[in-house]
Parts: C-alpha cells; sequence; structure tokens
C-alpha cells in the first residue's frame, strides 16, 4: 500500500514532503510506530530523487517525528502529550495591559506561501524573481568571512561602520539627504526605528499627530507608547499644517509619497511644517519608505534635506528595495535625540545581526544596490502604467485612480457607490488579491476606494486580474 503523499509541480520538492509527513504524524494520521516506505521505494512513488526522501526523513528524524532503526526502517515516533496551561490571562494581575494588546488589529500581515492568490495586489511587497541572487550571495560570502574574522564581541548598537557610511552615502546621492556616518542609526526595519524614536519622545498622554488617511501600525505603535494620537487630515498638497494641534511633540508624515493616496506633499506646506514643527517644539518623523521609485516629474527633495533647525528625523528601508524578509532600515537623527535613540536601541536587542550588514555595506558600496532599483524601476514603470490604463480605459465607469508619481502602489477611488467587501470576497474566489482603504482612515470619514500594490504581480498578469475585476464590477452593479 503507498503512503498518501501528493506532490505539485517541481518547485520545493523537499518543503511539500517535509510538510505533509510533519502535518500527517501531528493530526495521527500517521500513527506512533508506523514504519514509512524506505527512500527508494517512495521516490519511485513520488517520482522524485532518493536523496530528497532521505534528507526529509532526516530532517523529521532530527526534530523527532521519526526515528530510524537500524536494519529494520524509519518509524513514527509516539508525540509527547500537550500540556494544557488552563490558568487564563485574565488571572492575572496584567491582565488587563495583557487585552488592551490582543485587541490591537492586524494590519498590512502578508499571507504566507500558502495563503497567498494568484493575482495579488498586495502592498509592501516585491517580485522574488527581481532579486539579484548572485550579487546577494557573493556579498553574503563576503559578509561571513568578515565575521570568522571577528572577536566574537557584541556589535555597535547604531550599526557596522561600514554600512552606516554606505547608507549615508546612498541616500546623500539618490535623495539629497544630508547627513555624516555618525547620524546613521541601524534598525531592524523602519518600524523599529518608529518604535525607537517613539520610546524617546513619548509618555502617556503625548500628542502624536498623524496624517488621516495614514499608516496604521505607526498610529497603533505610537499608541502602545501611551500617545494620545491625532488625525490630521490631508488634502491635494499633504498635511493640513494649520490643523496640527498645540502641544503636540511628534508629527509622523509621508511626503514624498503620501501613505496611502499617494501625492507628493508640495513645497510651501513642506516649508510650513518645519515652522509649525519648530513652533511646537516638536520632531518630525519623515517616512521616506518607496521614494527610489519615481515616474513622472522633477525629483523632490527630502524633507530632511530642508531642516535648518534639526528637527527632522528620517526613516528609511530596505524592505521595498530589496526583501520585507531582510529586516533592514535606518533612521537618520537629529542631534538632539540620537544619543538617545542609540541608548533605546542598545537597550531594546543589543544591536541589528551584523550578517546582513556586512553583506548590505557590500552590496551598496559595489553599486549593486543602484542597479538592482534602476532594473526594478523599468518594470514597475511598465506594471503602473497598464493599470492606470485600465483604469482609464475599461475600469472608468467605476474607479479613478488617485494622482501619484512615486513608489510602487496607488490608490483608485470609486466614482459610483460599490459595496467593496463583496468585491473583494468575490475577487478572492476568483484568486484576485484587492484591498479596501478604509481602514487607513483613523478620525477622518473613510472614502470608498482600493489599493493597488503592483510590486509583487507579475506585469504579464495585470491584464487577466484587472479583466476579473471588471467582470465583478459589472455583476455587482
Amino acid at each position: 500500500m503507498e503512503l498518501h503523499v501528493v506532490i505539485n509541480g517541481r518547485k520545493d520538492l523537499a518543503g511539500q514532503l517535509y510538510q505533509q509527513l510533519r502535518a500527517a504524524i501531528e493530526t495521527g494520521r500517521l500513527a506512533a510506530g508506523t514504519q514509512l516506505p524506505p527512500s527508494r521505494l517512495l521516490a519511485e512513488q513520488l517520482g522524485i530523487s532518493r536523496k530528497t526522501i532521505s534528507d526529509t526523513y532526516s530532517q523529521l528524524t532530527y526534530e523527532n517525528f521519526l526515528t530510524g532503526v537500524t536494519g529494520k526502517g524509519t518509524y513514527v515516533n509516539a508525540r509527547p502529550a500537550k500540556i494544557q496551561r488552563k490558568q487564563s490571562h485574565s488571572e492575572l494581575a496584567s491582565s488587563e495591559v495583557i487585552e488592551s494588546w490582543r485587541n490591537l488589529p492586524v494590519f498590512l500581515r502578508h499571507p504566507t506561501l500558502q495563503g497567498s492568490l494568484r493575482y495579488d495586489f498586495i502592498g509592501g511587497a516585491t517580485s522574488k524573481g527581481q532579486f539579484p541572487q548572485d550579487d546577494w550571495r557573493r556579498c553574503t560570502s563576503h559578509a561571513l568571512r568578515q565575521i570568522a574574522g571577528s572577536k566574537g564581541f557584541y556589535s555597535l548598537p547604531e550599526g557596522l561602520p561600514a554600512l552606516r557610511n554606505a547608507i549615508a552615502r546612498h541616500i546623500a546621492f539618490s535623495r539629497g539627504v544630508n547627513c555624516q556616518d555618525e547620524d546613521v542609526v541601524v534598525c531592524n526595519g523602519a518600524q523599529q526605528a518608529l518604535d525607537l524614536i517613539g520610546r524617546v519622545l513619548i509618555r502617556p498622554g503625548s500628542l502624536v499627530a498623524m496624517e488621516d488617511p495614514g499608516y496604521p501600525p505607526a498610529r497603533l505603535l505610537f499608541g502602545s507608547h501611551g500617545a494620545t494620537v491625532v488625525g490630521v487630515p490631508v488634502d491635494a498638497e499633504g498635511i493640513q499644517v494649520d490643523l496640527i494641534p498645540h502641544g503636540t511633540r511628534l508629527i509622523y508624515v509621508t511626503p514624498s509619497h503620501q501613505f496611502p493616496l499617494g501625492m507628493p506633499m508640495s513645497q510651501a506646506r513642506r516649508v510650513a511644517l518645519l515652522a509649525r514643527a519648530h513652533e511646537l517644539g516638536a520632531i518630525i518623523i519623515e517616512d521616506d519608505y518607496d521614494s527610489e521609485f519615481r515616474y513622472e516629474g522633477r525629483p523632490t527633495d527630502s524633507l530632511q534635506s530642508m531642516d535648518e533647525r534639526g528637527i527632522v528625523a528620517y526613516v528609511g528601508t530596505f524592505s521595498k528595495t530589496l526583501l520585507p524578509e531582510l529586516r533592514l532600515g535606518y533612521t537618520i537623527l537629529p542631534p538632539a535625540i540620537l544619543e538617545a535613540v542609540i541608548r533605546a536601541k542598545q537597550l531594546t536587542d543589543l544591536h541589528t545581526s551584523t550578517l546582513p550588514q556586512w553583506a548590505l555595506a557590500k552590496f551598496i558600496a559595489e553599486g549593486c544596490l543602484l542597479k538592482h532599483i534602476r532594473r526594478c524601476h523599468t518594470i514597475y514603470a511598465g506594471r503602473r502604467e497598464r493599470i492606470l490604463a485600465r483604469i482609464a480605459g475599461d475600469l472608468a465607469p467605476w474607479l479613478e485612480a488617485v494622482p501619484t508619481t512615486a513608489g510602487f502602489h496607488m490608490v483608485v477611488l470609486c466614482k459610483v457607490p460599490i459595496d467593496i467587501p463583496l468585491v473583494i470576497e468575490l475577487a478572492k474566489k476568483v484568486e484576485v488579491g484587492l484591498y479596501a482603504i478604509d481602514s487607513f482612515y483613523y478620525q477622518q470619514a473613510p472614502r470608498a476606494g482600493l489599493f493597488f500594490g503592483f510590486g509583487a504581480i507579475e506585469t504579464l498578469d495585470i491584464d487577466t486580474a484587472m479583466d476579473r475585476l471588471r467582470d465583478i464590477l459589472q455583476q455587482v452593479s
């Protein structure tokens, strides 16, 4: 009798086999003591190499799911009984705090491989196929050599000097940011940079002003530090500066590519924002998350480059230009808060892992990052144009695009009443991932529309996905 295992396609064969065998053992379908087929027989059954079978058996044996008996074969191990920990969080003295964290909404979480859709317009994700694997592998080998030659001590909380230098040079060249190596703090993604700045500036009850609509993870993060977050409406020029309330000590903005609507902040509004922050004694966080990709018009200055008083903390990330899994970001800090943030970083996690730091420093210094950005720019520009053409074409009766010149997402607004949740649900059934924009609004009345990320969807898939969206809109109209 053959073991029931189903292999789809030719990708990640070992991963498919591992997941199915482990699931079968954990659910009890393969009971303790069951003998598995010899690797040779299972390889013949599944049409894959014997080495793949042997490697999977070895991994499961290492994890104590299987056991090998010399001369007899491979058997399923008995699983230890799960310990039932009966105490509820409500019985703890900190139950109120725990409950507040449990009740936080989940925003912008990426799906697992098993849960992803065929045509997904998810934001913040990039095409894995564009990543320069060979260049990165070579830079990682360099990083391993650097670590092998080190003394094995903990590293600097602010980051490796080589990477801080590479970042300072890169953003001075690409974004006109005015900084020196010592102004740079390397973080585990932009989210940690926001957390560190919040830690040193926010106390319970502190006022934090944010664009509304805006970036929900930042709002929730500042709120977790005890801040009172105020949503400030935006217009075609960006955040409405005159509505930032008195007493505000931190202002979070996305001036180069407003999140999520996409318009850049005007020059006049930037000048007004800097003046207002100085008047309040507030620090501005400039989240410049994806402005490397610009398609129209002249590049705009970063807000930080206009700052003459040392009140702008510039935050950037490599998640959008390289891979989200890297979890590497940085912040360029004004002198007033630099030392405090470095102390907070050391207290929080000592330092960011040095292996990817060494690799990224080499990657930037050799010009690989700029080359990769140029290559992706061409690809994203094509995807953007295709989506805009469809929105202005056969989807025009229902939708209109918000003008945007940068990044790799756009927002489209509804021109007629549309049941957006229903459209999203129907789209899932035909393997199209769509996302509403209403969750990005905080205190302002939400507008009906959709968020189109085009970093992860393949160019040739866009028309197919748009055809299915058009059919759905015709159906629900």
